[in-house]
């Protein structure tokens, strides 16, 4: 088992404002947008370098993706920021109508995803967001596991010619991937090679995937561990080479379990390599508040219920 180690923790979302902020300088296209939620987003340092560049919506998230659409006719690249909940709940209509039926060259960047946004409760924790995102046909759809990575990602959507949600966090996280990583999209990275059981896991489970493979090692298990930051398009091959190997899986996911990231893999296995499947995931329910620590133990998310679940997944061998 590889060793990962961090020297420090910080936000996904300030991996984006910082990955906005290069977006800038490389292209002079690139324009962003916010529903009055700046500080929130990380999007100061983009703002003060390139205030022409920058448009205050206020509290209207709807015409935030109809102004962003618009502006992809004159050539502009508009990144949106608000949460996740705003991101694609309250405005599924605008963005199916006007940016993914349109295909247009919209990036929506959603932060305060999933149940580690914490103590704002239920109503501000979307877990149906990758579902949502990944049924509108052109939509790409990607979830980084830190700081550099988000960042990253940022960076890559610049380039990339389509509507592409991606998907980032409030709390403060390890930052364990290279900062000078070359991100693909589409394209998973494989973090551990193993025989015995595959662990798919995307977001702020990565890291718990990786502390759950340093606890199964001590078990005499050898789990390969797979980041799919891109959850559409998914990497089949990646999956499909590993799985044929291991004989078994298991997803890992800040998401509910319905529509999530494991039932793309699910649906994958089922159409080319029927595989024992085992799902780390909200189960079907809202969250509540709490600190991110308390939810993601109470709703089966951390690297002990990833243990758990690849115990069992094995016994189904």
């Amino acid at each position: 088992m590889k060793k990962y180690t961090y020297t420090e923790s910080k936000d996904t979302r300030s991996g984006f404002g910082a990955g906005l902020l290069e977006a800038g300088k490389q292209n002079e296209n690139v324009v962003a947008l916010c529903a009055d939620l700046i500080g929130s987003l990380k999007m100061n340092d983009f703002i003060k370098a390139y205030p022409e560049r920058f448009f205050q919506i206020g509290i209207a998230e709807a015409n935030m993706m109809g102004i962003a659409a618009g502006l992809t006719i004159g050539g502009k690249i508009p990144f949106t920021g608000t949460f996740a909940n705003f991101s694609t709940g309250r405005v599924y209509d605008q963005i199916r109508q006007s940016i993914a039926y349109s295909g247009k060259n919209v990036k929506i960047c959603a932060s305060h995803a999933g149940l580690t946004l914490g103590e704002d409760g239920a109503t501000h924790q979307i877990l149906e967001d990758i579902g949502l995102m990944k049924m509108l046909p052109g939509m790409t759809v990607i979830n980084p596991c830190d700081f550099n990575q988000t960042k990253a990602a940022t960076l890559a959507l610049v380039n990339h010619e389509g509507p592409a949600y991606l998907r980032f966090g409030r709390p403060v996280v390890p930052n364990f991937t290279p900062a000078d990583q070359t991100f693909e999209i589409g394209k998973a990275v494989m973090l551990n090679e193993g025989t015995d059981v595959t662990i798919i896991a995307t977001g702020h489970l990565v890291w718990e995937a990786i502390q759950a493979g340093e606890e199964l090692e001590k078990l005499g298990i050898n789990a390969e561990i797979i980041n799919i930051h891109t959850i559409k398009p998914l990497d089949e091959e990646a999956i499909l080479k590993s799985v044929t190997k291991t004989g078994c899986v298991v997803t890992a996911e800040e998401h509910n379990r319905l529509g999530g990231l494991g039932d793309s893999v699910a649906q994958l296995l089922a159409q080319k390599l029927p595989t024992p499947q085992e799902y780390v995931a909200v189960n079907d329910s809202f969250g509540e508040s709490g600190t991110p620590a308390q939810l993601m133990e109470k709703y089966g998310l951390d690297a002990a219920h990833i243990v758990n679940a690849v115990r069992k997944v094995i016994s189904r061998k």
